[in-house]
């Protein structure tokens, strides 16, 4: 299998070094090993996965970047990149020869039109990670983090304070593919904590964390989605209760969580998060909309006043839904909002880090939007002109009439 070295910019300044959150003074420390430890990270040249790269780097650890992304930059010859799929077993098991401690994030459905691929999200949530599991067993690898997500719990019904106690949501209440299989996946994660190694000493010793959206400067699969609607003119409503609420995750405190998390599997830390799932947010939980009014604002848009129910927007993604199902063989679209995001962002839902404090002694820091938005203004986003009140006036006409079309169809619906 070939080996190439990596890099990614989303860790570095401008000068060329790691950004603030890196410093002596707040990363956190693996641990203290008398050899370099072995790292593989599935899903390694991801905004998570490299973020995490460049911080264990930065502790001397040697690292393996598993991923089907081919690198486009070179990097120190000890970052390894290992070009390869989850999916094929034989990869895997190649990818994780030597290796110490395995951190799995690769996942494939989480938004967008991506949700609607039922095939693929299968194959790479579920199957993958029997791939992951059963290459660490193989050959010898003693510790797995898994980075799994709060939707295992969550299904559209409000959450408040919630913890680790609360059951997984029954697997056929999830409104999506990807909440089902992540599901799935963690449950065979944690049950394989205490599996005997073959041919080795000891046990496979396994985690999970359930991260909150997770957002910074670079990340590249929700924020620049959202922008596109911003500037495109079609962000143009809120829904939900104003009073609802929902977490997020500041990339920078994930790698702590996830660092924190491998360092707890072991024996210095008397193994205490193995066969443990752990909530990771910011802690601080917010209006989904007044979380991205900083965004908003800050590229010089201004802040939609209009709000619909969200029985009417899930109604909508609803229907985009399954005209995606008729044509999208056809025309791979990209749907507005999918059901499943229409919960995660209008419903309220988040949960205690009282757990992850205790047992990983994770303490998220304070972050906020200005990065991200310095980020986009750096590449040219931002409004460059204000539009004719005509325009404006006749885009809010379009806007308000689509939104009536939409609730009479769902009275007709309901009425028949």
């Amino acid at each position: 299998m070939r080996r190439r070295s990596i890099v990614s910019a989303d860790c570095w300044n401008s000068s060329g070094n790691l950004k603030s959150s890196y410093t002596e003074q707040n990363r956190p420390i693996i641990m203290e090993s008398a050899h370099r430890e072995t790292f593989l990270i599935t899903g390694g040249c991801g905004y998570l996965g490299y973020r995490l790269a460049q911080c264990l780097h930065k502790d001397g650890a040697r690292l393996i970047l598993f991923d089907t992304a081919s690198p486009n930059q070179e990097s120190p010859e000890d970052i390894v990149f290992v070009q390869g799929d989850i999916r094929e077993y034989a990869q895997v098991e190649e990818a994780v020869r030597g290796v110490d401690c395995v951190f799995h994030i690769a996942s494939y459905g989480m938004s967008g039109r991506e949700q609607l691929n039922r095939d693929l999200i299968e194959a790479v949530n579920v199957q993958g990670t029997q791939n992951i599991l059963r290459a660490c067993v193989e050959h010898g690898v003693s510790r797995l983090v898994y980075t799994s997500t709060f939707n295992v719990v969550f299904g559209g019904q409000v959450i408040k304070n919630g913890d680790e106690s609360l059951p997984y949501l029954p697997l056929h209440l999830h409104p999506d593919h990807y909440s089902r299989t992540k599901s799935l996946a963690e449950m065979a994660v944690l049950k394989a904590n205490g599996t005997a190694l073959k041919g080795h000493s000891g046990v496979l010793r396994t985690c999970a964390l359930r991260p909150a959206g997770i957002y910074g400067p670079g990340e590249q699969r929700h924020l620049p989605r959202i922008v596109g609607y911003i500037e495109k003119g079609i962000f143009r409503f809120v829904y939900g209760d104003p009073s609802s609420l929902v977490e997020f995750v500041h990339v920078d405190n994930l790698v702590s969580a996830h660092m924190l998390a491998a360092e707890a599997l072991t024996k210095e830390k008397q193994h205490r998060s193995a066969g443990q799932a752990y909530f990771i947010s910011d802690g601080r939980p917010v209006n989904n909309f007044e979380f991205f009014r900083p965004l908003v604002e800050g590229l010089g848009y201004p802040f939609p006043k209009l709000r619909l129910p969200v029985t009417l927007i899930y109604f909508f993604a609803f229907l985009t839904e399954m005209i995606h199902h008729l044509i999208g063989p056809l025309y791979n679209f990209q749907p507005l909002l999918t059901r499943t995001e229409v919960y995660k962002t209008g419903v309220t839902h988040y949960f205690s880090m009282a757990k992850a404090k205790a047992e990983l002694s994770y303490e998220p820091e304070e972050y906020n939007l200005d990065e991200v938005v310095q980020w986009f203004r750096s590449r040219g986003h931002g409004r460059k002109y204000h539009s004719s009140y005509i325009s404006r006036f006749l885009l809010n006409i379009l806007v308000v009439c689509a939104s009536v079309a939409v609730a009479l169809s769902f009275v007709q619906g309901v009425g028949g």
